[in-house]
């Protein structure tokens, strides 16, 4: 059983569709919930790294593996 709440594939997708496409899945969690990724954009281990401290969320894992970047984002909890 994997150990995130909702699944993105971004292999294939330029920047900056990574992180467009990550935003969206996102806006989908509740707080607290997590989001694992995998891409293929060799600019997405920078770009995920800066969404994450620019958005406050929560990043859990950042790899690359055989050409592949996998990330698992934890959505944060909204003080609001």
């Amino acid at each position: 059983m994997p150990d995130y709440d909702a699944e993105l594939n971004a292999i294939g997708l330029p920047c900056p569709l990574p992180v467009l496409r990550i935003r969206k899945a996102l806006e989908t969690l509740e707080g607290g919930q997590t989001l694992y990724v995998v891409a293929t954009d060799p600019g997405s281990l920078k770009d995920v790294k800066a969404f994450a401290r620019i958005t406050e969320n929560e990043l859990l894992e950042a790899r690359e593996e055989e050409g592949q970047y996998h990330f698992v984002i934890r959505k944060r909890i909204s003080s609001r």
